[in-house]
């Protein structure tokens, strides 16, 4: 039996035709050497940040399920000349959105989970030997409605289906040479990894890293696949290889330094401090499928017995979050008003060689501090530490940071595209 490679495009990578020939030839490369092919793309270039600018033309906050209905059709254009291209070089090929291969998901709009991915068909026309193409980004749930998965969904496609397909492996291919220790277009000497532990790549997607969607790294995690990230443009260059951190020799305490720029934080002030009530805050949340990161709560006030709530959602999960927090007011009783910050960036650092590594985190609390960087919010795992800093400071800290753990290189990164990076 063949082994199944799948493949991944981003929307930069299919930007143009030409771009997208490119792709074919990738595709084909992959074909000829003897292993079956799947490529998942997305849409080409900037194709969803144009519809959801048409959209906003009608409502600052449109219908969830139109928007999914309006989103979903950009990666049909994108699968449709994919296999086109494939076809013009001789080869035999196929395109399928979620619901003709059965993508099934959760029915939840704009951000929902995969559940089940029916592998017949896609069997059915590799076993006849044709390349499928298959629109990331998209799903369908189980009495045919339309979903897509969020940010990054096109990655968590990709993944879904290697584990889905028992894949020998799946490659993302993006606009640089792999994964690296920071963004190389505010670092231009970073370095890139050869490899990453899931966890670290993990890690660093949760911070801000967008070379990978964090819930792509999950999957890959949970079933063991095979993950690669490399270049769309330097095929020769094998990239970075993710994989588990039993397999990792770690040499140094830090993997990577990352920004998020995306982030807000909201403060409830004066909430009751009694049992239940940040229960009930993020439980709201949670029903409106609105991801809470950082989250501090300050010493009750003796006097008042109360306390002040202080936490980071998505920038664009501002107006769900306030309505959700307006609804609880009587609920809860608190006195307060709720502030939202959005001068702010979160700035961490990665890496599995933290773990009982003393001064890791003195370390960038000093750097920071020498440059006069004030720090907001902290939170820390194993394997990572947070510092919520004013937004203007983000790329001030990052390169302090990335130069006190000893992460550049020798060489200047090879960046094409406007896709941000680790």
């Amino acid at each position: 039996m063949k082994k199944i490679i799948v493949q991944k495009f981003g929307g930069t990578s299919v930007a143009d035709t030409e771009k997208i020939k490119n792709v074919a030839k990738l595709a084909i490369k992959e074909k000829e050497s003897g292993n079956d092919v799947v490529v998942v793309v997305s849409a080409m270039g900037h194709t969803t940040d144009y519809l959801v600018k048409m959209a906003k033309d009608f409502s600052t906050v449109p219908s969830s399920r139109e928007m999914d209905m309006l989103l979903s059709t950009g990666e049909g254009v994108s699968i449709a000349l994919l296999a086109m291209a494939i076809q013009a070089q001789g080869y035999d090929a196929v395109s399928f959105n979620a619901m003709q291969v059965g993508i099934i998901t959760e029915n939840v709009h704009s951000k929902a989970r995969i559940i089940d991915i029916k592998t017949d068909k896609i069997r059915n026309n590799l076993n006849a030997g044709k390349i499928v193409v298959v629109a990331g980004f998209q799903g369908v749930t189980e009495d045919g409605e339309i979903t897509t998965l969020g940010r990054g969904g096109s990655d968590t496609s990709a993944v879904a289906l290697a584990a889905a397909l028992n894949a020998e492996r799946c490659d993302i291919y993006t606009d640089v040479e792999g994964v690296y220790t920071t963004d190389p277009r505010v670092v231009p000497n970073a370095s890139k990894l050869d490899k990453i532990s899931y966890e670290e790549m993990l890690e660093l997607a949760h911070a801000g890293a967008n070379v990978l969607h964090p819930r792509s790294v999950e999957t890959a995690k949970q079933f063991n696949v095979h993950l690669r990230v490399r270049s769309s443009f330097n095929s020769e260059n094998k990239g970075t290889l993710i994989q588990g951190v039993e397999k990792m020799e770690i040499y140094k305490p830090v993997a990577g330094v990352a920004a998020d720029l995306s982030q807000a934080r909201l403060v409830v002030c004066d909430v009751p401090d009694k049992p239940g009530t940040a229960a009930k805050i993020f439980g709201s949340l949670a029903k409106e499928n609105i991801s809470v990161d950082m989250i501090i709560q300050s010493y009750a006030r003796k006097v008042s017995n109360t306390n002040d709530i202080a936490f980071t959602v998505d920038m664009s999960d501002i107006d769900k979050t306030l309505s959700a927090l307006k609804k609880l007011k009587e609920d809860i009783g608190y006195e307060g008003d709720i502030q939202v910050d959005k001068n702010i960036a979160k700035v961490s650092i990665i890496g599995a060689g933290m773990i009982d590594r003393p001064g890791i985190a003195s370390t960038m609390f000093e750097t920071l501090a020498n440059l006069d960087i004030n720090i907001r919010m902290i939170s820390t795992s194993e394997i990572k530490i947070s510092c919520l800093v004013d937004k203007e400071k983000a790329e001030d800290a990052l390169k302090a940071l990335h130069k006190v753990f000893k992460l550049e290189s020798d060489k200047t990164a090879d960046v094409k595209g406007d896709l941000p990076q680790v």
